[in-house]
């Protein structure tokens, strides 16, 4: 079994590290440059940042966050946000980003997957999805656009057609559970965990201590991504990290 991985998120609006709940009312949680540094000192064992504000300014600056992250930081992290085209990914990956990750481009390309993931391995390609509870099907539904936009698309498909266009990781997100403290999505992530070979990133609810536990043993995640309860202090990754242990949780 491979160690469980904890990582902090990092939401980049106009070069700061901004927190909302359920995708709205951000508020800043500070400079990212910074935010890594400590990370990385505290014993994270990946990043992701995520750029929500991709527009043309927001991508030049995220470019030169991502140059300065790379120069500070020890650990991997993955680069996502606007991310459209193989040209993209080469300049973030250039600029010292391990992984790319891909989202609402990976909906209405499909292709870009897998050209991503023979350009520069399948290690380097994380397809982020936003997924959201449909009562009317009684499974999840894929949402783009920064969880906006509906597709139609059902989570477990789309997770499945990912991995065979060679996703090397999923980077899944509850949107019902995002933000809210009360931890995470156990049935989505299982249900995706255990459809899929390549590794799941839970997103989207973590609160407590324990939750980690939990996305890990009942919801069958490889690694669990947190921002809200890292940026306010609220946990530490020592501790998640020692709780873990403690359980018997193989970690990093």
């Amino acid at each position: 079994m491979l160690a469980k991985r904890i990582i902090p998120c990092l939401d980049v609006k106009d070069g700061r590290v901004v927190k909302g709940v359920n995708f709205v009312n951000l508020r800043d949680a500070g400079d990212p440059v910074e935010l890594a540094a400590i990370y990385d000192k505290e014993g994270a064992d990946e990043l992701v940042f995520l750029d929500i504000s991709a527009s043309v300014e927001g991508r030049a600056t995220m470019v030169e966050v991502v140059r300065q992250t790379a120069g500070e930081i020890t650990i991997p992290f993955t680069v996502g946000g606007g991310i459209s085209s193989v040209e993209d990914m080469k300049r973030l990956l250039r600029a010292g980003a391990d992984k790319i990750g891909i989202n609402t481009a990976a909906v209405l390309n499909p292709q870009l997957i897998s050209d991503g993931a023979r350009k520069f391995g399948s290690q380097c390609i994380v397809v982020a999805i936003d997924a959201k509870f449909n009562p009317e099907w009684g499974e999840w539904e894929v949402f783009t656009h920064g969880g906006r936009k509906p597709t139609g698309i059902k989570t477990l498909e789309w997770a499945k057609r990912v991995e065979e266009l060679g996703a090397g990781e999923i980077l899944l997100t509850s949107m019902d559970a995002d933000g809210t403290k009360d931890g995470f999505d156990l049935k989505l992530t299982r249900a995706v965990s255990e459809l899929l070979t390549i590794p799941v990133i839970a997103s989207g609810g973590a609160g407590k201590v324990e939750h980690f536990y939990d996305v890990f043993t009942e919801g069958k995640a490889d690694a669990g991504l947190a921002a809200t309860i890292f940026h306010y202090k609220e946990l530490t990754i020592d501790e998640v990290k020692a709780d873990l242990k403690g359980k018997g949780v193989e970690i990093r």
